[in-house]
């Protein structure tokens, strides 16, 4: 397998007395996605932040594309290739889906605050923010107010967002969160088109989903990972089926 666009090494995070992640090690490979699993306050988010930067680690390192970019800023990450979404929907309401996604299209611009030239006429912009949103089913919604838009709508809003920024590494936490089946399955069949060009982590709570995208599988409990392995080796782990799937062994 080609070397990992993401490798985590050895993570802890710690609050006080409290171990959030302890000894989290993890690769992500483009072509794969790679599920973190685990029960409420397992330590999936903080291990999200802790790879997208908005949380430095208390030990350990990150590498992203071969660099080492433990204790860099979210937007310094960000702009290395790495994009991320979050548990709640992080859009612009009063905008329509087009204005929300060439901002941030906009935002890769070396003088992204020019305020005196006119949005509209970056045409590399508006080419990469296009791209975003046929990628992610929107075109035919681009007219649409944010806050007029369903649920699931906004979460593929989100997700076209992240990718107008040209991110090589992907990073979703619970992105189908609150969503009915149809929502679900659609989601489910973005994140398999995006799958090919992308390393994607990808943390969530619907199993069904889990088990259809995954490539590998982490699992964690307590801040620590308790079991890693293809989707067919975490259904067969008795200790995973005992501390999270909530099945009896015997």
């Amino acid at each position: 397998m080609a070397e990992a666009l993401l490798r985590a090494e050895h993570l802890c995070k710690r609050f006080g007395g409290l171990a959030a992640v302890s000894e989290v090690t993890l690769d992500l490979h483009q072509g794969h996605i790679h599920a973190v699993i685990g029960p409420n306050g397992a330590g999936k988010s903080t291990l999200t932040n802790l790879l997208s930067g908005d949380l430095p680690p208390t030990s350990g390192r990150v590498q992203l594309a071969g660099q080492d970019v433990t204790g860099w800023s979210p937007e310094k990450i960000s702009r290395a290739g790495l994009g991320r979404s979050y548990q709640k929907t992080n859009i612009f309401l009063p905008f329509t889906v087009w204005e929300n996604v060439r901002l941030a299209a906009q935002s890769r611009r070396q003088h992204a605050g020019r305020w005196l030239h006119r949005a509209n006429g970056f045409a590399d912009t508006n080419e990469r923010a296009e791209r975003a949103l046929e990628l992610a089913d929107l075109a035919g919604r681009r007219n649409a107010v944010a806050a007029t838009i369903s649920h699931g709508e906004q979460r593929q809003l989100e997700i076209a967002m992240t990718l107008a920024t040209g991110p090589r590494v992907l990073l979703l936490d619970e992105p189908l969160a609150g969503m009915g089946s149809v929502e679900a399955e659609r989601m489910v069949q973005l994140l398999r088109r995006l799958k090919s060009e992308h390393a994607m982590m990808l943390v969530e709570h619907d199993m069904d989903a889990v088990f259809a995208l995954a490539d590998q599988l982490t699992v964690m409990v307590n801040g620590e990972v308790i079991a890693s392995g293809t989707p067919a080796q975490i259904r067969a782990d008795a200790g995973v089926r005992a501390a999270y799937l909530g099945e009896e062994t015997h």
